[in-house]
């Protein structure tokens, strides 16, 4: 018998409406972990995107910020390289010169040298903070409102990460899903 992804994510979107007092049988991280293995990235995608944005869940740019804490270098690199890669030049130029921090904005204009799509390594990343990646994340976000569908391409392929933000944040991510799949 396969996994029904359907009726798991059924279960999450009932709990969500409070039309089930309890939340499905077994752990939401394992849950999560199953939904991601199984369902199309995009709707993993769009799942993320509405936690991401739902009162429910911390912030974007306080979620970026703890997942940025939780990864390791080649991780906080990709994130980083995946949310400037979203940004036109002229943000990246605001954000350079409001950089809180000469490294910071050092870092940035580094990464961004020769114009071209913006290049952080591992080693440039693990000196990034995670209340610097919260400023940039939040300077992204406010320059730029689709930067959060821009960063869940990322997060999809990275689920791990997802699941630092905790099991509230999961069943809304979980119910999202559900909820993008009827559609």
């Amino acid at each position: 018998m396969g996994f029904d992804l359907g009726s798991l994510l059924s279960q999450y979107a009932n709990a969500a409406k409070g039309g089930d007092p309890t939340a499905p049988a077994g752990d939401v991280g394992d849950h999560f972990d199953q939904a991601a293995q199984n369902a199309p990235t995009d709707l993993l995608s769009q799942g993320l995107a509405a936690m991401l944005r739902s009162d429910q869940t911390p912030p974007f740019a306080q979620a970026a910020a703890q997942m940025f804490g939780q990864a390791d270098p080649n991780q906080q690199a990709g994130m980083l390289n995946h949310l400037l890669s979203g940004l036109g030049p002229q943000v990246l130029a605001s954000l350079m010169s409001g950089a809180a921090g000469g490294g910071l904005a050092s870092l940035l204009a580094q990464a961004t040298q020769g114009g071209g799509t913006p290049t952080v390594t591992p080693e440039q990343a693990s000196t990034v903070t995670p209340d610097q990646m919260a400023q940039i994340a939040s300077h992204a976000e406010q320059q730029n409102p689709d930067i959060i569908e821009h960063m869940t391409a990322f997060y999809a392929q990275h689920a791990t990460l997802i699941k630092t933000l905790g099991g509230a944040a999961l069943t809304v991510a979980l119910a999202r899903m559900q909820a993008s799949q009827r559609r």
